[in-house]
């Protein structure tokens, strides 16, 4: 599944306050300056606290262009604050209670850690005919469920022999290997391209004749290494836990 693009630069928002939406739980106080960031999260502290607190650049979204009374920040999960730790909030299933009375009702041979009664239930011919209707669906659901599941895995099959068929050298290179390592290994490459995404390096090394692009990635040009590989669609045929960072890179 597709994830969120980078967030934009937060740079702007260490000297002045800002507030997440939705806002994080267990922490009392909803105002934030941005401290620093990596490639992968942003440090930020509570104005009152004084905690600070790394999150995950997946889970930031947009900053709003207006700034009164605050500026917001958008998140695109609801998050918690556990144990010194942002982690996305599960909410959990709350058992109804009973019903004041209830027990009174059933009067006073009700034992609850009996068996129930057994009650005979004689069914029409329309319950039938509704009972064979729900059946007959449920085993064409089924059926069909069952014929989309083996699409997909011919289709995945198919997609694979293909993969195997091409140009593998991509998968020589290291997390390790800058531009200097990959041009040893892969040779001169037909085009050199640069973009930047939030406070991001990105590079693109073309080889059209190998029908994939080798991406590299760092803070800033000097310091950017291999992250992973695009086929000619542009899509990641490599990069491992990168591969979702990869998805959401615009073709450049």
């Amino acid at each position: 599944m597709a994830s969120p693009p980078i967030p934009p630069s937060l740079d702007h928002l260490s000297v002045r306050p800002f507030s997440f939406y939705p806002a994080i739980l267990n922490v009392e106080h909803n105002e934030w300056l941005f401290r620093k960031a990596t490639w992968s999260e942003i440090l930020v502290v509570n104005c009152k606290s004084g905690i600070e607190i790394w999150i995950p650049r997946r889970f930031v979204g947009e900053v709003s262009r207006i700034d009164d009374p605050v500026r917001i920040v958008g998140l695109n999960r609801e998050l918690e604050l556990r144990s010194g730790m942002v982690m996305p909030y599960q909410r959990r299933v709350i058992e109804m209670p009973v019903a004041v009375g209830y027990g009174a009702a059933a009067g006073p041979a009700a034992d609850r850690g009996g068996p129930a009664a057994v009650v005979g239930i004689r069914l029409e011919s329309s319950d039938k005919r509704i009972l064979k209707l729900i059946g007959s669906a449920l085993t064409v659901a089924i059926v069909l469920y069952l014929l989309a599941v083996n699409l997909t895995r011919v289709s995945d099959l198919r997609q694979r022999v293909t993969y195997t068929a091409a140009d593998q050298s991509f998968l020589e290179l290291s997390r390790h290997d800058d531009y200097v390592a990959v041009k040893q290994k892969l040779g001169e490459p037909a085009s050199d391209r640069w973009t930047e995404v939030g406070t991001i390096q990105f590079r693109a090394l073309s080889y059209p004749s190998r029908k994939y692009t080798v991406i590299l990635m760092g803070a800033d040009r000097p310091s950017a290494v291999y992250v992973g590989a695009m086929d000619e669609n542009w899509k990641p045929i490599s990069g491992g836990d990168a591969a979702s960072l990869l998805r959401s890179l615009r073709r450049f």
